[in-house]
């Protein structure tokens, strides 16, 4: 690795901080751009560190910077670990097929009419689903037509009413969607998905005690007769999952070895397979993680990476080529292209 490289990449990181503010004020977050009444905080929030990061390279790690040990909110990264906790049900048994319709395992809790009865656990993973609804209070009329920075510009503007497709031919975006999928999630485990992500995926990847996985004030449900929180993909309304980089490369440090930490399997090597299969209309997507396919995303950056990316900006990136993991907290998305080319460069030497 070329040191001289590696600092010159941490500098521009650093001098391309994310424009958000440290402080929650009312230019701060996600939600404030939705139209009413779906522009509005459900659940908590809290201020944010500096620019952060940490590079990992066969295991070992090579350059940290900022805060990397805050637990910071890292927004929709918090849908590529929905995506693991339904491999966790995948290799219990709980989820054997993912072309089942969730109906079918879950009858009443939203799935049960109309082309929502054709919605399957893959739709929902690839964000095909077109499901209609209303979860926690907020219709998914309020992601419709909505434009993320690395996905397909949508033909509409934001929040208006979509004529919904049939489910598997139409790629959106959509956290209530997301939402309702983690709802899924927490009845098909019967428990708290903090807690099952706490006890399958953290506990063994070695992670600390320092982070959290939020709801929504609204979000409790109840669960074999216990009132239970259930959490959501993402901080679009508040809530979500609170993280240190340091925790975040443990687990990306797992997938890149196949599901395996510690000496022991987290997750099947089978799942995280499907996770960076492409979507077929959305070739850009797996199961909750960017995927680079055909450097659609990143041209910079080898096909083979994927990412989980959060608002602010956040980036999980795992290069498989190089056995590397790194993670970016707090990065103005429109350099996070040119940042992984230095970070290569500096890995590779040149």
């Amino acid at each position: 690795m070329n040191d001289k490289l590696m600092e010159e990449a941490i500098r521009f990181s650093v001098d391309h901080e994310s424009s958000w503010d440290r402080e929650v004020t009312d230019n701060w977050g996600v939600h404030r751009s939705d139209p009413p009444p779906w522009n509005r905080l459900l659940g908590p929030v809290h201020s944010r560190g500096p620019n952060s990061g940490v590079v990992v390279l066969a295991g070992r790690t090579v350059a940290s910077w900022g805060e990397p040990r805050r637990a910071d909110l890292t927004f929709s990264i918090a849908k590529t670990y929905l995506s693991l906790l339904a491999g966790v049900a995948h290799d219990r048994g709980l989820l054997p097929d993912v072309h089942e319709p969730i109906r079918a395992r879950l009858p009443g809790i939203g799935f049960d009419d109309g082309r929502n009865r054709e919605v399957t656990w893959e739709h929902m993973l690839q964000q095909t689903s077109e499901w209609r609804g209303t979860c926690f209070g907020f219709s998914d009329q309020a992601d419709h037509y909505r434009a993320v920075t690395f996905g397909r510009k949508p033909d509409g503007k934001k929040g208006d009413l979509r004529a919904t497709l049939a489910p598997g031919s139409y790629w959106e975006y959509n956290d209530v969607r997301i939402n309702q999928f983690s709802l899924a999630l927490l009845h098909l485990f019967g428990h708290s998905l903090a807690e099952v992500f706490g006890e399958a995926i953290m506990r063994p990847v070695g992670a600390t005690n320092d982070w959290r996985w939020d709801g929504y004030d609204n979000s409790w449900v109840e669960i074999k007769g216990h009132r239970v929180q259930s959490v959501p993909g993402g901080t679009h309304w508040g809530g979500g999952l609170s993280i240190s980089a340091e925790d975040q490369a443990r687990i990306g440090q797992m997938l890149l070895n196949g599901g395996r930490a510690n000496g022991q399997r987290v997750l099947s090597a089978e799942w995280i397979e499907r996770m960076r299969t492409p979507c077929g209309i959305a070739p850009y997507y797996g199961y909750l993680v960017w995927l680079n396919t055909d450097h659609a995303i990143f041209p910079s950056v080898p096909a083979t990476s994927y990412f989980g990316i959060g608002a602010g900006s956040s980036f999980c990136w795992i290069e498989p080529e190089r056995e590397m993991v790194v993670i970016i907290r707090w990065l103005d998305s429109a350099f996070a292209d040119n940042l992984f080319k230095r970070i290569l460069a500096a890995v590779d030497g040149d």
